[in-house]
């Protein structure tokens, strides 16, 4: 019997009732990262869309972005550069301002990590209201970077994010959807 996509995510992640706050299913992705077939086969499912084209970088959101990333930019053959909060990057950089449910906050990215017109793929584990993922997008803009798509294992559409990123003209690919949430 095979187990569909769906199923194998669904089961790999893990919901945390009243996190950050209360009224909110936090969706956790530390299990599926744990579980070698379910991280296998979702990195397979961000990649497989692009596989045999030509994407020089991988940009990863802070943190899980990173995890996922890394494991993309290896099977694309790409580079990988990392979005950062402010102040964590030791070289110069590129900065970007962008309002979070609470404030503002900062990220941030090295000014030589991609050349203008460089295919970039933007990738993190989920996609919910869209501000970070927003702010990363208009941040390798002003790097002119050439944003193939953005991707994510969770989609909360409910939330905007991912009508947001496409307002800008970005395709977005997301693996599993949490409607209602």
């Amino acid at each position: 019997m095979t187990i569909s996509l769906e199923e194998t995510l669904r089961g790999a992640i893990r919901t945390i009732p009243d996190y950050p706050k209360p009224g909110v299913l936090f969706r956790d992705i530390s299990t599926l990262l744990g579980n070698a077939r379910a991280f296998r086969r979702a990195v397979d499912e961000l990649v497989h869309p692009y596989a045999g084209s030509k994407i020089d970088k991988i940009a990863g959101i802070e943190a899980r972005g990173f995890i996922l990333g890394g494991a993309i930019a290896h099977q694309l053959s790409s580079g990988f550069v990392p979005i950062r909060k402010k102040g964590k990057l030791p070289h110069e950089t590129v900065r970007i301002a962008y309002s979070l449910e609470y404030g503002l906050d900062e990220m941030e990215m090295h000014r030589d990590a991609i050349a203008p017109g460089e295919k970039v793929i933007l990738v993190d584990d989920l996609i919910a209201t869209g501000g970070t993922a927003e702010a990363a997008v208009r941040l390798l803009q002003q790097m002119k970077a050439d944003i193939v798509a953005a991707c994510f294992v969770i989609d909360l559409p409910d939330l905007g994010g991912r009508a947001r990123l496409e307002a800008l003209g970005v395709d977005v690919h997301t693996l599993v959807a949490y409607e209602g949430e």
